[in-house]
């Protein structure tokens, strides 16, 4: 017979144990059911059966023991320690998860890079990548940043005004628009629009199997889908990035010059004086980084895409949330460098004042 609760829960020690511990079954879930089930049955056997009536009766007593020994287990855990217990696994499941992905996604992009050096893609799956991303993004780009142009225009025209400083208004837009405003911008619609559309894409080909069947025939599903994708936003991004600079600063032109009045001359003047091509080179280097970025994360989020349709809709979601969070993290770490690299070139700078 069973000793104590700590026998059931250890190693089997008798054949009752051992049949329970041999099945697998859940550690959660039904044991007293699961046990007294299984004792019903052993009795009901040896009621029809023409065996070892004494060997079927010991063994349901077995299993009629070590469920209440497991219910006993069971409510000496409950409460608090359980709850802390259970509170301890869920963390170590995420952050387990969480390392794990992080491992995964650097493979992939190391994979990625491998195959950027060693073969290139060729131009007829190039082309069409290059399309999706700079032409068919040119619209949304543009008509977006014209509207944050003027959008800044009215929220700095009467601040600027009660100090006399409105013919400075080109400098402030400006500035705002090709450091900041221009690339983030660009990289969020790009996120959303082009980011989503490779993650839905490629997560179908994946639930599909067509992913399984381009590595069938020996092609390297990574160097045919995610390359292209890859050099299109790295190439591309950066010349959206500069339309939407330039789109930004005609509406704020337009919106201060012929709604609100300012004088043409200073406001080009002043625009000219305080926005130089390090502030240029600042926006384009960083949209480099928010396409690479954009596309990694895209592409590894379909390329590892499951569930089917739903699961496919998670990746895009992820796809841009992901891109849009990392962004941003990229846009502070790398105004606090270049502004630093600024101020050590030109300690001086540019003075609104």
């Amino acid at each position: 017979m069973l000793g104590s609760a700590e026998t059931a829960i250890g190693q089997p020690k008798t054949l009752a144990q051992f049949i329970w511990f041999q099945l697998g079954s859940s550690e959660r879930h039904g044991y007293f059911e699961e046990y007294a089930g299984l004792a019903t049955t052993i009795d009901d056997e040896c009621d029809r059966s023409s065996g070892a009536p004494s060997f079927c009766a010991w063994l349901a007593m077995e299993f009629r023991t070590v469920a209440r020994m497991r219910v006993s287990a069971r409510s000496s855990h409950s409460g608090f320690a359980a709850a802390l217990e259970q509170w301890f696994v869920d963390w170590g499941e995420f952050v387990l998860d969480s390392v794990s992905a992080v491992g995964d996604f650097a493979l992939f992009c190391a994979r990625t890079f491998q195959w950027l050096v060693l073969k290139c893609p060729r131009r007829s799956v190039l082309l069409p990548n290059f399309y999706q991303v700079g032409v068919r993004s040119l619209p949304v780009i543009a008509l977006s940043g014209t509207f944050i142009g003027m959008v800044l225009a009215v929220q700095s025209y009467f601040q600027f005004r009660q100090l006399g400083l409105e013919t400075r208004l080109g400098a402030v837009i400006n500035m705002s628009l090709v450091r900041e405003l221009g690339p983030v911008l660009a990289a969020t619609m790009l996120a959303g629009r082009v980011g989503s559309a490779m993650a839905a894409e490629l997560g179908t080909m994946r639930v599909t199997e067509q992913i399984d069947a381009l590595a069938a025939m020996g092609a390297n599903p990574i160097q045919y889908l995610v390359v292209p994708r890859f050099l299109a936003s790295v190439f591309l991004i950066p010349a959206l990035t500069v339309m939407a600079d330039f789109m930004g600063i005609v509406g704020g032109y337009f919106y201060c010059v012929i709604i609100l009045g300012i004088d043409a001359h200073h406001y080009y003047t002043n625009s000219a004086q305080f926005v130089g091509g390090f502030d240029l080179f600042t926006g384009i280097f960083k949209s480099v980084f928010f396409g690479g970025t954009i596309s990694l994360i895209s592409c590894y989020r379909g390329f590892y895409s499951a569930g089917g349709a739903e699961g496919v809709g998670r990746a895009a979601t992820a796809a841009f949330v992901y891109s849009f969070v990392l962004i941003l993290a990229e846009d502070l770490l790398f105004n606090i460098v270049l502004d630093a690299i600024y101020h050590a070139l030109w300690p001086q700078g540019a003075k609104l004042i």
